[in-house]
């Protein structure tokens, strides 16, 4: 049989067999633990999107440096045309 189902099942088990004060201890422990598990993803994907805002920044930067029209570097990179302008402004 497959043991995380099996561990699953004796953990239902002993949950339902415990008293109110234990459950509810257990369902704390569970909330805790998903909200730490969503934080944690959550903090995952904001990185993600920091990495991919100065990527696109970076490739922005390149194509100004080359002369490329702003807007073409804006589709190219998903910026707006004002961030690109700022950009060229700083450089």
């Amino acid at each position: 049989m497959n043991e995380p189902v099996l561990k699953k099942a004796m953990d239902t088990l002993e949950f339902l067999s415990q008293d109110a004060e234990a459950r509810r201890l257990y369902e704390d422990r569970q909330k805790y633990l998903h909200d730490e598990a969503s934080m944690i993803e959550g903090a995952l994907a904001e990185g993600e999107t920091r990495g991919e805002k100065k990527k696109a920044v970076q490739m922005a930067l390149e194509l100004l440096k080359l002369g490329v029209d702003k807007t073409i570097i804006a589709k190219a990179s998903g910026l707006s045309e004002a961030e690109i302008i700022a950009l060229k402004k700083k450089s």
